[in-house]
Formats: structure tokens, C-alpha cells, sequence
């Protein structure tokens, strides 16, 4: 299997360079003086989200007759309104496949782009995606399970390293495996020292066990559904679990309620706002310094796109917590 190289990641931030934003490390005074924390916020790219860097570079990619065709994407949000956007820029048309458990905050901002959505139970959003791929002749951009998606997403890796080039652990979060398999790419090929440690809730963490056996394993969907973070109920694929084995020097698991309570951290400390999937970095940090490599820190603040409701009942929760 080819695996994604640093060229391909080098390419692919001069083919994105005009359409992302290159997101700060910004460091943070807050945190322990013992680990020095700087945070990637990809909340702050124009979808919310990290997935614009691996989608535009795919849709890039194409060829402009096939590209032309249209496309076609499943997600649970942040890789729907990546695809729209990017579509949008190049004038194309979008169909969007969508879970109906959805924050209705995704959904809407995904149509804002001019997508067309399909919403489908959580189960079926794959096949169904694949049925508008037969019936309409467009080219499906996966969530995760594509070179050039991986090469996109590890443009954040890039930065990071250039921005923080002394950092000892970089915390990514994990789901279908496109972020940490990029980004883990670019870390190691750059400083090959550097402690890369995915971050997933325990409510899905398939990718832990994963490694730990060996070999990939399947939980069922609704078992990976019971966790908040809507944006890491995906597994990954052989391709990016490839890319995990090779980059990843460990796997941390958090808790729900670690989750939210880094939710209002970054709020009320950081003053970002972060979805719960864009959290779980920073609650690793927060709560598993015991289970994490010492030194220089940075985490991936991987999305911002909260349900509204959701955020006010973080805060109302937890508030600043004490000693944060």
C-alpha cells in the first residue's frame, strides 16, 4: 500500500494555500508551566473545521471534465461543508449525504454553501452516498480514505512544525484517521522526535484497540454513536490505519464529561470555541498528563461547529473549572 508522503503534503499546501486559512499556534499562559501548551485552532478555517485542507485538495485534483461532474460526499458535518464550500469555489455541483442525528447547525450551514442535502440514517449514509455516485455519474470525496485527502489534512502539520518547531508532543484527534494519519505524516518526516498521540473518547475507541491488537476492529455503529463527539464515530480505514501504525506513538482515551469540561477550558480560558470533537485534544491534556510523554505540547483544536444549545449547557455545567 503507498502511504502519503511529505512531498505530496508539500504539494498539496501550495494547491490549498489561497482557500485555508493557515491557523496560529497560539500559546497558552493558562496551562501547566511544567508542560507549555500552544493550540491549533481549526476551528477558525471558513467551514469551522480542519476537513476544507483535504477536501479542496482533492476536488483540486481532479481533472476540470471529471471534476465537472459534480461530487458527491458522506459526513456527519465537518467534511459536508468542507465539500460544499470547495464545490462552490469551483463551480460545481454538491450532494451531500448527512446522518439524520446531525446538529441541525452542520446541516444548515452545509446548505448555506449551496450543497444539496440528504439526510439518512446513520447507518446508510455510505451506501447511500454511493447510490448518488451511480445514479448522477459524480466523483465521491471520502471523509478520510484517500491520499489526497490525508495529504490535505496533514498541511496542518506543516505549520505547526514551522510555528512550534521545539514542540516534544503534538494530541490529535482520532476517528476515520485522516487528521492524525496527515499530520502525523509531516511531524515524523519533519522531526522524526517528536511524540504524536491520538486522542478519541472511550465511548469509540476502536482505534486504541486497534493498534493494540494489531489489526483493525469493527464496532457497530451504535456503539461509536453514544459518544457527544459526533465528529469521531467513524473508524478507520485500511488506509489510514496504515498511516496510524506508522506515525501514531500512542493512543489516550477521554471521558464525556472530560470532554465537556475541555469544551468550556477552551471557551473560558482560550477563547475558542470548539465542538466536542475539537476538544478532545485538550482534554487529554488536561486530564491524562500521566498517560501523555512530558515536554512541549500542542493540540488540534479540530472544529468549532457546536450546536448553539450545546455550548450554553457546557457552560452553564462547568463554567471555568477550578484550577484551569
Amino acid at each position: 500500500m503507498d502511504l502519503v508522503t511529505l512531498n505530496d503534503i508539500r504539494e498539496a499546501a501550495e494547491r490549498i494555500r489561497e482557500a485555508v486559512v493557515r491557523t496560529p499556534a497560539l500559546p497558552c499562559t493558562w496551562a501547566d508551566p511544567r508542560r507549555p501548551l500552544w493550540l491549533k485552532p481549526e476551528s477558525l478555517q471558513p467551514v469551522g473545521a480542519f476537513k476544507l485542507r483535504g477536501a479542496y485538495n482533492a476536488i483540486a485534483r481532479l481533472d476540470e471534465r471529471t471534476r465537472g461532474r459534480g461530487v458527491v460526499a458522506y459526513s456527519s458535518g465537518n467534511h459536508a461543508q468542507a465539500v460544499a464550500y470547495a464545490a462552490r469555489h469551483f463551480g460545481i455541483p454538491a450532494h451531500i449525504v448527512m446522518p439524520d442525528v446531525t446538529p441541525q447547525v452542520k446541516i444548515d450551514r452545509t446548505r448555506e454553501c449551496g450543497a444539496e442535502v440528504v439526510l439518512v440514517p446513520i447507518g446508510e449514509r455510505e451506501s447511500a452516498a454511493y447510490e448518488l455516485v451511480a445514479e448522477r455519474g459524480a466523483v465521491l470525496v471520502p471523509p478520510f480514505d484517500h491520499p489526497d485527502v490525508i495529504a490535505g489534512q496533514g498541511t496542518a502539520g506543516l505549520e505547526l512544525i514551522a510555528d512550534v518547531p521545539d514542540v516534544d508532543v503534538v494530541l490529535i484527534p482520532v476517528s476515520g484517521g485522516g487528521l492524525a494519519s496527515g499530520i502525523g505524516t509531516a511531524i515524523k518526516a519533519l522531526s522524526p522526535g517528536v511524540q504524536v498521540i491520538g486522542v478519541e473518547p472511550e465511548l469509540a475507541a476502536d482505534t486504541r484497540e486497534g493498534l493494540a491488537a494489531g489489526t483493525r476492529v469493527d464496532w457497530p455503529v451504535d456503539r461509536r454513536s453514544r459518544t457527544i463527539a459526533d465528529g469521531l464515530r467513524s473508524q478507520p480505514s485500511e488506509l489510514t490505519f496504515a498511516h496510524l501504525r506508522r506515525v501514531l506513538d500512542g493512543v489516550v482515551t477521554v471521558s464525556e464529561e472530560e470532554i465537556r469540561s475541555a469544551m468550556a477550558v477552551l471557551a473560558t480560558r482560550g477563547r475558542l470555541v470548539a465542538e466536542p470533537s475539537g476538544a478532545v485534544a485538550l482534554a487529554a491534556y488536561l486530564d491524562h498528563a500521566g498517560e501523555l510523554p512530558a515536554g512541549r505540547t500542542a493540540t488540534v483544536i479540530s472544529g468549532g461547529n457546536v450546536d448553539p444549545t450545546l455550548m450554553v449547557e457546557v457552560l452553564t455545567a462547568h463554567g471555568a473549572p477550578a484550577g484551569r
